[in-house]
């Protein structure tokens, strides 16, 4: 390496060091050590330890906060360090040392992604398991194949990321597709990636079921909730319940074909529908399919708050057929294009074999930096 390369290495330096100030005041380190102070200062109360859930928040907050300081303040000391080493390094010609140096900076560049994506999923439910749903919309069999699209886009992306996914449910079209899917993917941050993902999707292609070879536009409904704690507070009343059972329509071998295992459960009050069929005991499609039922009540019930504070706020949004987040375009051009944010590309292959990071990070970003053009979750 030359001395106009080590130059360069201090120029990669200082921009992992803005982008990490840029995201120092983003999150306001400064009103988090305010704030750990304040919490601190509670726990020098007496009546602090006789509230056991004051206690238990209050302890919670404080683990919280330390973490997320802590990250901040180690990757900010060793970029200072590594800053004037490497400065120091170059004017006295040392170049061994400078090498060493340059050789770090990919380190701290994933340090900083993996401190960026802590930061982007630091909400309430963002650390949960998630649930994902497909529907398709109107168009019978063309929209049915497009619901079993996006099925295998997030089964692959799932598979991709080390999340363990696993199908709850699984209904076949009548020809082809599906009628609808539920998924539950299991890992670190599964819902604070994949709630960007919920809202309308919308495909044109030209139709493989179509003989005319004629240009078909489709639409299928994507649904995120995480997956909710036994001890939530979500009342279930068994009076407000229909349960019915039937045979699995999905492949399971000669089991699923004699018994009837598979669970439906209808909550009466809300209309709210959920079904297993993936286990081979009744008992688990049932308790599998009210661990649906509680995560679909409590997204509804977030989702109501929402609203409300957003007509405060005057910030009410549709959400219909006409409101897609997304368009897949394979006809006559190929373009993916995310119309929350703007981004897009032409891998439209890519995108179907699962690489939608990009959309996810963008929707993210948005979001922590406050961009008036996105929608809440």
């Amino acid at each position: 390496m030359e001395e106009r390369d080590y130059r360069e290495c201090q120029r990669e330096l200082k921009q992992v060091a803005g982008m990490l100030e840029q995201l120092f005041n983003t999150v306001n380190i400064i009103g988090m050590k305010q704030q750990l102070g304040d919490l601190q200062q509670q726990t020098l109360r007496e009546e602090f330890w006789q509230d056991k859930e004051l206690f238990t928040r209050t302890n919670r907050e404080i683990t919280n906060l330390k973490r997320r300081i802590e990250h901040f303040d180690a990757l900010s000391g060793d970029l200072a360090e590594a800053t004037g080493l490497l400065e120091m390094a170059i004017s006295e010609r040392d170049f061994d040392v400078a090498k060493e140096i340059c050789g770090n900076i990919d380190s701290y560049r994933k340090k900083f992604d993996e401190l960026e994506t802590l930061e982007l999923l630091s909400g309430e439910d963002d650390g949960n398991n998630a649930f994902v749903s497909i529907h398709p919309g109107a168009g019978g069999t063309e929209s049915q194949d497009w619901a079993n699209m996006l099925f295998r886009m997030y089964y692959r992306w799932g598979e991709q990321k080390g999340f363990v996914v696993s199908v709850v449910d699984y209904t076949p079209g009548d020809e082809a597709g599906i009628k609808s899917a539920t998924m539950l993917f299991k890992g670190d941050n599964a819902y604070g990636l994949l709630k960007c993902e919920k809202g309308i999707h919308r495909l044109v292609r030209i139709s493989p079921f179509d003989s005319n070879k004629r240009r078909h536009t489709s639409f299928a409904s994507v649904d995120i909730m995480p997956e909710v704690s036994e001890d939530i507070d979500i009342e279930i009343r068994e009076t407000d319940l229909r349960i019915d059972t039937y045979r699995s329509s999905s492949a399971g071998g000669q089991h699923v074909n004699k018994t009837d295992s598979a669970v439906r459960i209808t909550h009466l009050p809300t209309g709210i529908v959920t079904q297993c069929q993936n286990e081979r005991s009744q008992h688990k499609n049932k308790s599998f399919a009210m661990k649906v039922l509680k995560a679909r009540l409590y997204e509804m019930r977030k989702r109501e708050f929402e609203e409300k504070q957003q007509v405060k706020m005057g910030q009410k949004k549709d959400i219909s057929w006409g409101n897609q987040i997304r368009s897949y375009v394979f006809q006559p051009y190929t373009m993916v294009k995310d119309h929350r944010t703007g981004e897009e590309t032409g891998s439209i292959d890519y995108v179907f074999d699962g690489d939608i990071d990009r959309f996810i990070y963008a929707y993210l970003r948005g979001k922590r930096t406050g961009d008036p053009g996105m929608p809440p979750v």
